[in-house]
């Protein structure tokens, strides 16, 4: 969001560019042309910044062709205005689709992922995403972007499994969600922060690795 960008900005003012890398998305409705090229000027301005690291579609628009918006990422790329692409909330035909109209790898699918959501997010999009868009990028080396790792404290919920979890490692049960997914090829995750100690909280489901024999039971078990 625009206000973000703005905050994000200020807070890298003194900053060195280079030790950071720095995601934003075009809207839906903003897919055409002119439209990607005008809303990445506009994330630039507000960042304060001359490049993006990734810059993603924020989610399919059937009504404007994928070819006229990747024409539009591919400028960027060439004018040096972003690094990479990637798309967020594709499904898999939509993210072969995309690939044929840029000359430019793309690097990231952003979805719903996590261990509530497995094969049907809350998006349209985000379906069969354990059977065959996870799948896919793993073997095309595609980044996924596992949003809503905690399914909005859904996760959080007494359980069986991760109350065991949570005992063994340390770790709370919002840690361990996220460590879940990390442990996978190609997998990161974009947890929400409302606090310091929600951010300390985040940062703690890195460092550290389950046992193979647990991480198994995380995979098979169905949740709630």
């Amino acid at each position: 969001h625009g206000h973000c960008e703005e905050l994000i900005g200020k807070a890298i003012k003194d900053i060195d560019r280079k030790s950071l890398f720095i995601t934003s998305k075009v809207w839906t409705t903003n897919l055409k042309y002119d439209d990607v090229i005008s809303a990445a000027k506009r994330s630039l301005k507000r960042l304060g910044s001359n490049y993006l690291d990734l810059y993603l579609i924020h989610s399919p628009n059937e009504s404007i062709p994928i070819s006229e918006t990747l024409k539009a990422f591919d400028f960027l790329v060439d004018s040096k205005m972003a690094k990479y692409i990637g798309v967020s909330n594709f499904k898999l035909s939509q993210l072969i689709e995309a690939q044929k109209h840029t000359k430019h790898k793309i690097v990231a699918n952003q979805i719903e992922y996590s261990l509530l959501t497995r094969n049907k997010g809350k998006y349209s999009g985000n379906i069969n995403m354990e059977s065959e868009t996870i799948p896919y990028c793993q073997e095309n080396d595609i980044i996924i972007m596992a949003e809503r790792p905690i399914e909005r404290g859904m996760i959080l919920k007494p359980h069986p499994l991760l109350d065991r979890l949570e005992e063994k490692y340390d770790k709370t049960k919002a840690q361990i969600a996220m460590n879940w997914l990390i442990s996978k090829k190609n997998i990161i995750t974009i947890p929400k922060s409302t606090s310091v100690d929600h951010l300390k909280e985040n940062l703690g489901s890195l460092g550290w690795q389950m046992d193979e024999s647990d991480l198994k039971c995380l995979d098979e078990i169905n949740f709630f």
